[in-house]
């Protein structure tokens, strides 16, 4: 499992490969968030994240059959288009890998403590969560 808090831009490829060298794996699910349109800063609570992180991985693979996980959140100064988030996990089998690859993402919105101001020509705001993400991580409550 990898658990990743990072200033630097991360390759896609790689970070897929570097978790499917289990013999046993069947599927890789990822998923890559990028910034929209608007520039944006991007803070998180060094220590505090990367536990965050891990509890949400972990309850995944308690409900999952998760081979390898591997988690990378960008922090700092992004500019349109860039990456920010990589949720991708392994499993022997195609819906594991797409089930907990989902909650992890819904709860990452939820669960873990990230600050983000977006900037606008008119000047920056701090964004305020939004319900579509907390209903998404709702919905697993009753799974």
């Amino acid at each position: 499992m990898k658990v990743s808090i990072q200033r630097e831009d991360f390759d896609l490829g790689a970070e897929v490969r570097a978790i499917s060298r289990h013999p046993k794996t069947g599927a890789v699910a990822s998923f890559v968030g990028l910034v929209r349109d608007v520039r944006m800063t991007l803070e998180h609570y060094a220590g505090m994240t990367e536990s965050a992180i891990r509890r949400i991985v972990e309850e995944a693979r308690a409900r999952w059959q998760v081979m390898d996980c591997t988690v990378i959140h960008r922090y700092g100064e992004l500019a349109p288009n860039e990456q920010i988030v990589l949720v991708a996990v392994a499993s022997a089998h195609r819906g594991d890998a797409f089930a907990a690859c989902e909650f992890i993402m819904d709860y990452l919105k939820t669960q873990a403590p990230f600050w983000k101001k977006e900037h606008h020509a008119g000047g920056a705001a701090w964004v305020e969560a939004r319900a579509d993400d907390e209903r998404a991580a709702e919905r697993w409550k009753d799974k």
